[in-house]
């Protein structure tokens, strides 16, 4: 019984949880926080209803933007359509059909009707919704009740929903990464828990998170980031908990030859140099100022009597400068501790990558991944996988001859996945004609010693180049 209540527990909506709204194929990842606006589908909702409730409960949205918990499933037709017509083709569009206007259906909504009622009424007051065929029928009330029915879902984050949700919205923010390349590169790459994963992504965290996701706190996973920080936005929309976050390491990408030279190290003047470079000597330290104010005041010794006179006139103008002092010296202790904490992690990050002992490599960047690829291996144990993602297979297959050449991998692979959702109807079962044009490309294999290792490229001058990659196709 105590697993049973843990695991309602688990799964019951809590305030600041990270959830995501659903209404048909939109989403939306937010956080629970009670007396919060949240506009969604240009409708400003509040979410504190939803705190108790089951994840995957579905709300009808009210009066006000407050959610009421539905009874029974939203996919349900309430509407009956045993009569219909033989075809549509007496049927002519000429916007006289409907009886309703659209102050009608305002006043309607102010009576308080729900969505599935102004649908109701709707098919009632059509002139032609029994002359069409019960496919058009259908349609009709799909497309009515997305425009009247105000519901939202709550879903639970998950890799699926926010891979779904970044490629319906936001895919040039994950370099175009489709769901089902995602579930290959976990697949390729071996992740699972206990592992050690090195990482090089900007997909704003996603492939981050599902490695973190995969992994479920245990294990380690040092990100390597460009830039001067870490992007994790959707990584945050996954709602880890704290012990998930004691395993994520990162590393700057500028201090990977540093660190494989040995030279990799933080004293105090190296310290004193990234003070510098964060702007702490941009403000005017305390002595400075001290110094300032005393030549303030031996110059003001030689002023006439009326300007000192004003000066002592202006004595709280003190207080106002020894107020802007104490900013100033906290400011430049706050810099000092984030300073210490940022050393802290990057020795704890560079602790756990001098072992040479990772347990796999996921690469998936905007950046042209061959120079990545060279030095990340360096860091990953022989008979460990790695798998590099790219929207285009011609970086990939720079890759994959440089590997060639190298040496220290075997089994590469090029490799794309084709996916085709297919409508699932009664006698109308087919492809659906809107889909992606492409999911990416995947080039992956397994390290092995470099002192057992032979490079696979041209060996002598005499001996062919090696072949163009074949590229394979998974069908999905």
């Amino acid at each position: 019984m105590e697993e049973n209540g843990e695991s309602v527990v688990a799964w019951t909506i809590k305030e600041g949880d990270y959830v995501v709204l659903k209404r048909e194929d939109v989403f939306k990842a937010v956080q629970i926080q009670k007396k919060r606006k949240i506009i969604f589908e240009k409708q400003w909702i509040f979410l504190d209803n939803a705190v108790g409730e089951l994840y995957g409960t579905t709300f009808d949205v009210v009066s006000g933007g407050t959610l009421q918990p539905r009874k029974g499933n939203a996919e349900d037709n309430p509407t009956e359509t045993k009569e219909a017509g033989l075809d549509n083709r007496n049927i002519v569009d000429d916007g006289r059909s409907q009886k309703l206007t659209r102050d009608d259906i305002e006043t309607l909504k102010e009576q308080g009707l729900k969505g599935q009622d102004i649908v109701q009424q709707l098919i009632e007051n059509s002139t032609t919704f029994r002359d069409k065929t019960e496919f058009a029928q259908e349609k009709y009330i799909k497309k009515k009740k997305k425009k009247y029915e105000n519901i939202v879902t709550i879903l639970k984050p998950s890799t699926r929903i926010l891979a779904l949700m970044y490629h319906g919205r936001e895919p040039g923010k994950i370099c175009h990464l489709r769901y089902d390349t995602l579930a290959q590169m976990l697949t390729l790459g071996n992740i699972h828990a206990g592992s050690k994963i090195i990482v090089f992504e900007t997909c704003a965290g996603l492939v981050l998170g599902s490695i973190m996701e995969r992994m479920g706190g245990y294990g380690s996973v040092i990100q390597m980031y460009p830039g001067g920080g870490p992007v994790r936005a959707a990584t945050d929309s996954f709602g880890f908990p704290e012990h998930f976050h004691q395993t994520l390491h990162e590393f700057p990408l500028c201090k990977v030859n540093a660190l494989l030279a040995g030279t990799l190290s933080l004293d105090s003047k190296e310290r004193e140099g990234m003070e510098e470079s964060t702007g702490a000597s941009a403000e005017p330290s305390s002595s400075a100022v001290l110094k300032t104010e005393k030549a303030q005041t031996d110059s003001g010794e030689q002023r006439p009597a009326a300007e000192a006179m004003e000066v002592t006139r202006e004595a709280p103008g003190g207080m106002e400068k020894e107020d802007r002092e104490n900013r100033r010296e906290s400011k430049i202790q706050e810099r000092k501790v984030k300073l210490e904490e940022k050393r802290k992690k990057l020795m704890a990050a560079a602790a756990v990558l001098q072992g040479r002992d990772a347990d796999g490599l996921v690469i998936a960047s905007r950046f042209h991944p061959c120079p990545v690829v060279l030095t990340l291996l360096k860091f990953v144990s022989p008979s460990r996988p790695f798998v590099i993602y790219c929207q285009y297979k011609e970086p990939l297959i720079e890759c994959y001859t440089k590997l060639r050449e190298q040496g220290g991998v075997v089994s590469l692979r090029l490799s794309e996945t084709w996916l085709r959702h297919y409508q699932v109807l009664l006698n109308r079962t087919h492809p659906k004609l809107l889909m992606s044009g492409g999911g990416g490309y995947l080039l992956s294999g397994t390290t092995v010693a470099m002192d057992a290792a032979k490079p696979l490229g041209p060996q002598k001058a005499d001996e062919p180049a090696p072949k163009r990659p074949k590229l394979e196709e998974t069908q999905g």
